[in-house]
């Protein structure tokens, strides 16, 4: 048994998003985004992880933008001194779905020839470096540069993709024949995106094709493709000359290590019944039209999967292999999920004899962009193992995970008890009639405890726990009221849950003023009494606070660390709340959100609101009241993702932007098309409340803005109502 466990063992490599991409005259830089030139801290922080190698970028484009320049090695010189002395071993990335710089054309040999030459001034400049990909993912950038047109040099047809997929194959082997004269040892490492294609029995010959191209990188280094492979033919056709695939032959560069870039939408699905999918999704060849979709969205189709996909690899090539990018954009669970999945088919493959070396956790400091296909500065960020957007990394619950399995231990929670959406009914969008055997939550995992049953909340977080596949109880007051110790007591004990979410709450803000003790019962006490017996057990919690625990005297947005000075009692019991939670609980995280709004509550002000427009009746709303709306499931989302990441302390939790009452009405009426005079804007002495209200509690994070801009909550709010 201890040799099985030793034989299964494999290393974790780090991967830094690192595309320099071109878009017509404009370069795309990931890690200017990310901060990491301007950062030192960065590669000890890596390095803390316990990675063994870490692909690493020296860019062409970035360093040799100009013919014969000079080029500055200095920035790129002290980070690799950094990687050297934390630990670490750099694997040298040239170009990363790039098309070289300004002075070369993709489609000929002044790429390749250009690369050769830049990949040589890199050895000897740095000639300890052992690991190369001097192109990363050939195939999937010649697709993106050659036949959709997306990236620099923007052709769209199928010789232009071949005239670059060819160049950037050549300019790898040319690279390494370089670089192997100044270092003997110098590896390469290639990576690709290895997906697969499945059909229907009618487009099984499309299949067949694209499953032999899906090999094209690898063929190609390694001289296979000769005149009795199937794409020599189709290459010929295209109008590539002999004398092209014949540099291949007389110049085989098999990789040293062979690395799988593998996403759960590289495996892909074709079929004719163009009914059952949407339009966008249909396209076609010469003979059909079909629709060409992620097989894992089909419910008659399981795909192959990474353990299978891996197991083909080491079939056709014997060669060492590894996993070079592993990354779900996804919840943060869903990412654990897949990171376990590539971990335990990995640590597999090498128990059964397979040269399987390592998985590389990706996007070590996130990505930016990639929903526009990086054709667009900035874009969406996406967390990778570390958060950057605040400009400083914060650690993820992935990191963890890396820190366990570069020790070879399993990495436990009980989310990971249930397997990933791939694998779950929610996959499926196509084809529900004749869905494969699908993996349901574990109901006997730990739960995560929601209190507050009958709010707005409450029954958010359940929702969202349903669609996230996190075992869950939702117990209102009857089962555990936070008022009474001994009943949380009983429930912790028997439940053994893994964090509770408390939602629970006393909210009427105005009838608080003559039901002061019952509104301090529940807010404050209630959860006071909640991180005594979290802290006792060893329990995570979550809590919610307000943003009326400020006054409204500043004329900018609250952060965390700005005094609470509450004007009325539900804003003073909110504010003791957190006072008495921090203080005997400090690992607790409490959110400080404000004026929800979502498409499962019918009382909400937007609701309201829309329900008076919608019967062409007036509306009131306060003119001078500035406030930052929350769309509940955005809150719920990032709550889970901070819970699971282990956050504590106070963060605010607002979409960012500041409007009044009567703007967030007047917005909605406009989406609407209804009459904007219909909403009546008046100040907020007119409305005769009780309670006192700040005229201004915007809310910002000096932590981490999470949130997305409320123009665009609104935006989905509608979406998801219709």
């Amino acid at each position: 048994m201890e040799r099985h466990i030793a034989d299964s063992n494999i290393e974790i490599w780090g991967g830094l998003e690192c595309t320099l991409n071109r878009v017509g005259e404009n370069y795309f830089d990931q890690l200017q985004y990310a901060g990491h030139y301007q950062r030192d801290a960065d590669i000890e922080l890596i390095a803390s992880l316990g990675i063994k190698k870490l692909r690493y970028p020296l860019l062409w484009e970035k360093h040799e933008p100009e013919k014969d320049g000079v080029i500055n090695w200095s920035e790129c010189s002290h980070k690799l001194d950094q990687i050297r002395l934390n630990g670490m071993e750099p694997i040298a990335g040239l170009v990363h779905h790039g098309s070289g710089p300004k002075w070369v054309n993709m489609a000929d040999d002044s790429f390749s020839a250009g690369l050769a030459q830049y990949a040589e001034k890199v050895a000897n400049r740095f000639p300890w470096i052992n690991y190369y990909t001097p192109v990363n993912e050939p195939l999937t950038t010649a697709r993106f540069c050659g036949l959709y047109g997306v990236w620099h040099p923007h052709l769209s047809n199928s010789l232009d993709f071949a005239r670059i997929l060819m160049q950037e194959c050549k300019a790898t082997i040319l690279a390494m024949q370089a670089i192997h004269k100044i270092n003997p040892d110098a590896k390469l490492v290639q990576t690709d995106d290895l997906g697969k294609t499945h059909s229907t029995e009618l487009l099984k010959y499309q299949a067949d094709y694209e499953n032999s191209r899906r090999w094209i990188t690898f063929d190609l280094l390694c001289g296979r493709v000769n005149k009795d492979h199937r794409m020599w033919h189709y290459l010929r056709w295209l109008g590539i000359t002999n004398e092209e695939l014949n540099f291949f032959i007389d110049n085989p560069y098999p990789p040293d290590i062979i690395g799988i870039n593998h996403y759960l939408t590289s495996e892909r699905h074709l079929d004719e019944n163009l009914d059952c999918y949407p339009e966008h999704t249909h396209g076609g060849n010469d003979q059909h039209n079909y629709a060409d979709v992620e097989a894992v969205r089909v419910g008659k189709i399981m795909p192959s999967g990474p353990y299978q996909l891996l197991k083909e690899t080491f079939d056709r090539y014997h060669i060492p292999v590894a996993v070079t990018e592993v990354h779900l954009h996804c919840t943060r669970e869903e990412q654990m999920r897949w990171m376990q999945e590539l971990w335990m088919a990995g640590r597999q493959l090498k128990a059964e004899g397979y040269p399987m070396l390592a998985i590389t956790p990706w996007a070590l400091l996130g990505s930016f962009g990639w929903n526009k296909l990086l054709t667009q500065p900035n874009g969406d960020y996406e967390a990778g193992i570390f958060n950057v957007r605040s400009g400083k990394p914060r650690a993820t619950v992935l990191a963890k995970m890396v820190q366990s399995y570069s020790k070879n231990e399993p990495y436990q929670h009980p989310v990971l008890e249930t397997e990933g959406w791939w694998k779950r009914h929610c996959r499926v969008i196509y084809c529900h009639d004749d869905v494969v055997e699908h993996a349901c939550v574990n109901t006997q995992s730990q739960p995560l405890l929601i209190v507050g049953k009958s709010g707005t909340l409450g029954s958010g977080f359940a929702k969202m726990c349903d669609l996230r596949g996190i075992h869950y109880h939702l117990l209102g007051r009857d089962e555990m009221d936070v008022t009474n110790l001994l009943q949380i007591e009983k429930v912790i004990l028997e439940k053994k849950p893994w964090a509770i979410v408390n939602t629970a709450g006393y909210v009427r803000v105005d009838d608080a003023e003559a039901e002061q003790d019952n509104c301090f019962l529940i807010n404050t006490f209630g959860a006071e009494n909640l991180a005594i017996l979290c802290e006792k057990y060893g329990v995570k919690l979550l809590t919610f606070s307000t943003d009326l625990v400020f006054d409204g005297s500043k004329s900018k947005p609250y952060t965390e660390s700005d005094p609470k000075a509450p004007l009325n009692i539900y804003g003073k019991s909110k504010a003791l709340a957190e006072q008495s939670v921090l203080r005997n609980n400090a690992e607790a995280l409490i959110i400080r959100t404000s004026a929800f709004f979502g498409p499962w509550d019918k009382y909400n002000f937007l609701q309201v609101a829309l329900d008076a427009l919608r019967q062409g009746k007036p509306f009131s709303a306060p003119s001078d009241v500035y406030i930052s709306p929350t769309y509940v499931p955005d809150l719920i989302q990032n709550s889970l993702d901070l819970l699971l990441d282990d956050e504590s302390g106070i963060w605010h939790m607002t979409n960012h932007g500041a409007v009044t009452w009567a703007e967030l009405a007047l917005a909605a009426a406009e989406i609407e098309g209804h009459h904007t005079k219909l909403v009546n804007a008046q100040p907020l002495k007119a409305f005769g409340l009780k309670a006192m209200r700040p005229q201004y509690s915007v809310l910002s994070s000096e932590r981490e803005v999470i949130m997305p801009p409320l123009e665009d909550a609104l935006g989905r709010y509608f979406r998801d109502k219709r």
